[in-house]
């Protein structure tokens, strides 16, 4: 069976601090290639977040902190690597088809070896560094625990330091707006 991963979203997170933040549910690829040749000095600061965390989204060739694994029909894969190549072409400049489907393949190919062993639902964040020797990639695989730290079953093994809320509240506390300095005082 094969198993590639798709972007997964558990808050609003990606969609502050990602530009473009990948949707929900796209097939997607570590996408380091992205950063190759780039001094990460020279980044944005939302650049340097995705270079730091971020998986490629093929779609919207935008980034997601977490990917989930997911079982893929061989039609799925072929689709994938096609829409990859065809997004190579448009967004990098790759000159066609033909040049642009073999990185595509290269690149989905590392994305199921990714996954390969990995249960579906698996959960998988990725941390790039940077040296002289090159760009570095690890990659956590993150599991639901059968208990929690607090022993309460009823949060299905996933304890919250936070627990995020919105709200339309005039004087609610924004986050991104303190952060930035601009917050209460």
């Amino acid at each position: 069976m094969i198993r590639l991963p798709r972007t997964i979203r558990l808050d609003r997170s990606d969609a502050v601090i990602f530009a473009p933040a990948a949707e929900p549910g796209e097939w997607a690829i570590p996408g380091t290639f992205m950063f190759a040749g780039r001094d990460p000095e020279s980044l944005s600061r939302k650049e340097k977040i995705a270079f730091r965390s971020g998986f490629l989204g093929i779609a919207s060739f935008g980034w997601s902190t977490l990917v989930t694994v997911t079982f893929a029909r061989p039609q799925d894969r072929d689709q994938v690597v096609e829409t990859l190549a065809r997004q190579l072409i448009e967004k990098l400049g790759a000159p066609d088809l033909a040049t642009a489907m073999p990185a595509a393949e290269e690149e989905v190919t590392m994305a199921q070896d990714l996954c390969r062993g990995h249960s579906e639902g698996t959960l998988i964040a990725l941390h790039r560094t940077a040296s002289d020797a090159g760009i570095r990639e690890q990659f956590r695989t993150l599991k639901p625990r059968g208990e929690t730290a607090f022993s309460g079953s009823h949060l299905g093994g996933h304890d919250k330091a936070f627990h995020i809320v919105e709200t339309d509240e005039e004087d609610a506390f924004d986050l991104v707006d303190f952060a930035e300095g601009k917050g209460r005082s």
